[in-house]
């Protein structure tokens, strides 16, 4: 995931220290005000995940699905992206999930992102899209013990709520790195994008270390778009390329896996795009960088 000073400060989920296995589902009063947004302190950054490259053993991890979604932060009352700005949920969507902050994925299925991104991205929310949007939840930001522990205390939470968008990730173990790459490849057979191992014992934790990796068949990476090259031949009039910026300060440019619409209309400049390359060249420059999506996390 993208570094930046500008994600690290984030508004601040409700302090708790009670576990929340033993606290009892609440439906949550609705969305809160601006008012009462603003007195708030910060969040703090989220847990961000590395990339898995053998550095854990994969039995001492709970395993799930890598979610082709956008991240998003429950504190109880509103429905935020990473960065702490508020995603405009409708009413009825924000109702059914429970007091408890949570963090998760808002997901509407497999190689489904730029319907999802649509959806999220409309200040003027619609109950029928929303209806099919699924928040697949993985973590209980305010709860106590183990990872193990928390992820058993969330399910038994999602079970108890009334049928709604809420879903608890399911959390599998695995025995060896020859059944993690197995399920690894089951998951992309189906359309999956990897899976994300999370270390068993961890305790609550933010920003970015190694308690949480991911896992895909591909490397892919972020960066913030500086600029645009005009396009040539048929793509004259459009965009040909976006310039971006890595984590490091490099610039470059992607200009693979552009569709027309997005030639058309390009992530404006500042924001967060993924793309997909497959190695580095000996300056340490992505080769071959193609672009996967935007971000919605800003």
């Amino acid at each position: 995931m993208f570094d930046r000073s500008c994600l690290r400060s984030r508004r601040r989920l409700i302090a708790a220290t009670a576990a929340v296995a033993l606290l009892p589902v609440r439906v949550a009063a609705g969305p809160r005000t601006e008012s009462e947004a603003a007195g708030e302190a910060p969040w703090p950054e989220p847990l961000l995940a590395t990339v898995y490259a053998g550095q854990v053993d994969p039995a001492l991890c709970l395993v799930s699905e890598k979610y082709d979604g956008v991240r998003a932060l429950w504190d109880g009352r509103a429905l935020r992206f990473r960065s702490g700005r508020p995603i405009a949920a409708p009413g009825a969507f924000l109702r059914a999930l429970p007091e408890e902050p949570i963090d998760g994925e808002l997901w509407l299925g497999r190689g489904r992102f730029e319907a999802l991104s649509a959806i999220v991205r409309t200040t003027t929310p619609r109950d029928a899209d929303w209806a099919r949007v699924r928040y697949m939840a993985f973590e209980l930001p305010i709860g106590t013990g183990t990872f193990a522990a928390r992820a058993a205390a969330l399910a038994r939470l999602a079970e108890r709520l009334p049928p709604g968008p809420l879903v608890a990730a399911p959390q599998e173990r695995v025995g060896d790195r020859a059944a993690l790459m197995r399920r690894l490849a089951a998951v992309v057979a189906d359309g999956g994008e990897g899976l994300m191992l999370h270390v068993a014992s961890a305790p609550v934790a933010s920003g970015r270390g190694g308690e949480l990796m991911k896992l895909k068949p591909h490397l892919d990476a972020e960066a913030v778009v500086v600029g645009m090259r005009p396009g040539a031949g048929r793509h004259r009039g459009a965009v040909g390329a976006l310039e971006v910026e890595a984590a490091d300060g490099r610039r470059f440019f992607v200009g693979s896996g552009l569709s027309d619409a997005l030639r058309r209309d390009p992530p404006p400049p500042g924001s967060v795009i993924t793309y997909r390359y497959r190695d580095r060249t000996s300056t340490g420059l992505p080769r071959f960088p193609t672009y996967l999506r935007r971000h919605e996390s800003l």
